[in-house]
């Protein structure tokens, strides 16, 4: 099968926009920075990079006749919050499990920001105490047995849509939706820097690079702090999209990178940074990046460019997956 093989519910404006990014070019003095705004692609709550991703699940929710999305993520979840909004476009209901998987001190880390969002879309939201973990949670399992014994018919979706069977699609389609608007603008993007922590982004985007003429270098900044659970998932759910889309052909270990460095000591938890990378965005280019995690990719594709490890003759594009409401919770670290 190939990509265009598979159904596709259209939540998003159609190709999220690309667009220079020439102050903090010149500031980092080496690549030319380019963003693709994941943030930007959907009227859905926001959107973000799981909205591209249930384009392709909904319609298997739909042959299934299920009525409520079942699904999972911390209290600022960016998933929960697009699955609720998903489950409002469909006229669904949304059951959504907000772990503790942040120990961050904030007041209102149950109350701003994701979780409010999806309370305001109707959302049914149950706090749990469990900390983060990237894996299958039991208390998930457990959401979904409660809808089935109350007599609703559940449709599970994971954390970040990634352990789903096709997490991987929307962005294997996302490598295809570059390859034609560098057609467009004249561009070559040899370097693709992305947030990783469950997977199925950066997975994706590998499958549907590797069947691409070019090779470029796709590369995912963890921020998970669980490195080798993350590189661990990543590979797998690359390996089983590229199967899906027919590439062919086995993915070679040097088409996974995953770099760690930023993450911080812990998931959630911003390190200086993270922190630094907000700043210098918001004040070069007008552009928000958030705490949990394109503030930790973005200090990654800092870095990588003033030390030179991504090459000055290159063009990067730096994929902005989205999770602005989340500043909200971390709003004393913005006080001066």
């Amino acid at each position: 099968m190939a990509i265009t093989d598979f159904d596709r519910y259209p939540l998003t404006f159609g190709p999220s926009p690309v667009h220079p990014l020439p102050r903090l070019s010149d500031h980092l003095g080496g690549a030319r920075i380019w963003a693709k705004r994941e943030d930007c692609n959907s009227g859905l709550a926001f959107g973000g990079n799981k909205t591209r991703k249930l384009e392709y699940i909904v319609p298997d929710v739909l042959a299934q006749g299920a009525d409520t999305l079942v699904s999972i993520g911390g209290y600022q979840s960016n998933h929960t919050r697009q699955v609720a909004a998903v489950a409002a476009k469909l006229g669904l209901k949304a059951r959504l499990v907000q772990e503790n998987w942040v120990d961050w001190p904030d007041a209102l880390n149950d109350r701003v920001g994701n979780i409010m969002l999806s309370r305001i879309m109707g959302a049914d939201v149950r706090l749990d105490d469990a900390g983060f973990d990237i894996g299958i949670r039991s208390s998930w399992e457990q959401a979904i047995a409660d809808v089935e014994a109350s007599g609703g018919k559940p449709y599970p979706i994971p954390a970040g849509a990634s352990e789903h069977p096709l997490g991987g699609l929307g962005f294997a389609n996302w490598a295809y939706e570059v390859a034609a608007q560098e057609r467009e603008l004249g561009v070559f993007f040899d370097t693709i820097v992305v947030c990783t922590v469950t997977g199925s982004t950066h997975a994706g985007m590998i499958a549907g690079f590797a069947g691409q003429d070019r090779p470029r270098r796709v590369i995912g900044i963890d921020a998970s702090a669980t490195i080798e659970k993350t590189r661990t998932q990543v590979a797998r759910i690359a390996r089983h999209t590229a199967e899906l889309i027919g590439l062919g052909r086995e993915l070679r270990d040097d088409e996974i990178t995953v770099l760690e460095g930023w993450a911080g000591d812990l998931y959630g938890i911003p390190a200086q940074s993270t922190l630094d990378a907000i700043r210098l965005t918001g004040s070069l280019e007008g552009m928000i990046v958030d705490p949990v995690y394109e503030g930790k990719s973005m200090a990654g594709l800092i870095d990588l460019v003033t030390t030179g490890d991504i090459p000055a003759s290159s063009n990067v594009l730096y994929a902005h997956l989205g999770g602005q409401p989340a500043l909200n919770a971390y709003s004393a670290l913005f006080r001066q």
